[in-house]
């Protein structure tokens, strides 16, 4: 019996380096999601799945489709859905191109709590991304997160391709 291959271990570039991503993995969403939770009352998750809606053709989309839009489970959606029916900003409705679909629809509502909530949470991605790199940096980190999330789902096709 062959003996296990001896794992890759990390060099201590490729350590640091991970640690520093993983702080920011940990760090970024906490720091966003309380921003927006003190400023519009609403969780990242929901501004997330507002946002979405809002860049839509009929500010819709198939809950399935939106369900990977927002990186959640469609249980996580449909809850999140749930609320955010509940106070107005949400609504869905058969698919009228296919019947066995639900559409989420951001209501006339959502679209102005998004619209309030957007100049605040822009300016925490500013301040927490954008103000702490270089142009030069900013266009290396959208080619990492694009490499990243392709090696983890190929067939991702949440994100804009790299220029």
């Amino acid at each position: 019996m062959d003996a296990p291959a001896e794992p890759r271990w990390l060099a201590s570039d490729e350590r640091r380096s991970w640690l520093a991503l993983t702080a920011v993995i940990i760090k970024l969403p906490f720091a966003l999601d309380a921003q927006l939770q003190r400023d519009a009352g609403l969780s990242h998750f929901e501004y997330q799945v507002m946002a979405v809606l809002s860049e839509r053709p009929g500010r819709s989309l198939r809950m399935s489709h939106l369900a990977g839009f927002a990186n959640g489970s469609l249980s996580r959606l449909s809850h999140v859905v749930n609320r955010l029916e509940k106070r107005g900003w949400v609504h869905r409705t058969p698919d009228p191109e296919d019947g066995r679909f639900t559409l989420a629809v951001l209501t006339d509502s959502g679209w102005d709590k998004v619209v309030a909530a957007a100049p605040g949470h822009v300016a925490a991605v500013r301040k927490y991304v954008y103000d702490a790199l270089t142009p030069e940096q900013a266009e290396q980190l959208a080619e990492i997160g694009h490499r990243i999330v392709t090696a983890i789902d190929p067939d991702d096709h949440c994100l804009p391709p790299p220029t």
